[in-house]
């Protein structure tokens, strides 16, 4: 048996490592067989060496995002193992940064993964960008948050945002009201993320003003977008002729996020996808970005992560 020990002095910064109820000490405890008990300002690990090590490893990444002013939760936890256990524990320093933009609450919003990062490095830098990966990753999540910081920053003059009306098994006839009521459903993500970083109020006031439009795909057709953050949500379930369609809408001081799940095409079997096609088309051009996400990015519950790798396990196999 092997005993490690890291100082760790201030009780805030401890409380934070060990979280409520010794709940992150909990996740690495479980993963890696160890014992983790602090004493007098001292953190100690004990247990096998090499388990030991990655036990140090992951608990000095902790204290490096505690330190930086990041918040510490079961998520973090495991993102960091993941980082320890793949041998890119110094990654960890590329974790969070710059607030990207504050929500109506109040609440920070900043990248908890590398990808995620990628990602919002890419938006700032690219005219265009590619968010590709599965659920819970935060690419709409993160897209929309970018288009607030550049509408109040008055770099651009609206937020457009955009989802093709792809039933998923459901059909749009069958719901009630005229045909804004039938897609309002399918907006509704695009909706809430709006809602949570402006507010109710400030949304409609900026809707009103047409400041703001979230609408469905087929109204895109025969515009062009000026001075516009664009965000085309589900691309996925896009055929090759939409896609076009919408990139091509393009106009001046404007900026394009396309974000979809490949594995979640709701179109009918004869039909392709135009985001698949598109990364294929688009990948090699200047101004273009395509982050491609994986599991490791999911930010929801511990079991969504668990979820999208048995699926892609299955897919593997299957494939």
């Amino acid at each position: 048996m092997t005993e490690l020990t890291v100082q760790v002095d201030d009780l805030e910064k401890l409380h934070a490592l060990f979280g409520d109820f010794d709940s992150n000490i909990s996740i690495i405890q479980k993963e890696y067989g160890v014992s983790v008990f602090s004493r007098d300002g001292v953190v100690k690990i004990v247990g096998q060496e090499d388990k030991a090590a990655g036990a140090l490893k992951a608990v000095e990444g902790l204290l490096d995002l505690i330190e930086r002013g990041e918040t510490i939760n079961d998520m973090s936890v495991r993102y960091v193992i993941g980082l320890v256990n793949d041998g890119a524990e110094e990654q960890v320093t590329e974790i969070g940064g710059d607030t990207v933009c504050v929500t109506f609450t109040g609440k920070p919003v900043k990248a908890k993964t590398l990808g995620q990062k990628k990602y919002i490095d890419c938006i700032k830098k690219n005219t265009i960008v590619f968010g590709v990966g599965p659920a819970g990753t935060g690419k709409t999540y993160l897209a929309v948050a970018m288009a607030v910081k550049a509408f109040k920053a008055h770099e651009i003059n609206r937020i457009i945002l955009t989802r093709p009306a792809v039933e998923a098994g459901e059909k749009l006839g069958f719901l009630p009201g005229d045909l804004q009521n039938k897609v309002d459903p399918y907006l509704r993500p695009l909706y809430d993320a709006l809602f949570d970083m402006m507010g109710a109020e400030s949304y409609q006031r900026n809707l009103e003003k047409n400041c703001i439009e979230v609408a469905p795909l087929a109204y895109m057709r025969g515009r062009t977008l000026d001075d516009s953050f664009i965000i085309l949500d589900e691309a996925q379930n896009t055929t090759p002729e939409q896609m076009k369609m919408f990139l091509t809408r393009l106009g001046f001081n404007s900026k394009m996020v396309i974000t979809g799940d490949v594995t979640q095409i709701d179109l009918p079997d004869n039909k392709r996808s135009g985001l698949v096609e598109a990364v294929k088309i688009l990948k090699n051009i200047d101004d273009i970005a395509i982050t491609r996400f994986s599991e490791k990015d999911v930010v929801r519950h511990k079991l969504v992560q668990d979820i999208v790798k048995a699926y892609e396990k299955f897919s593997e196999r299957h494939s």
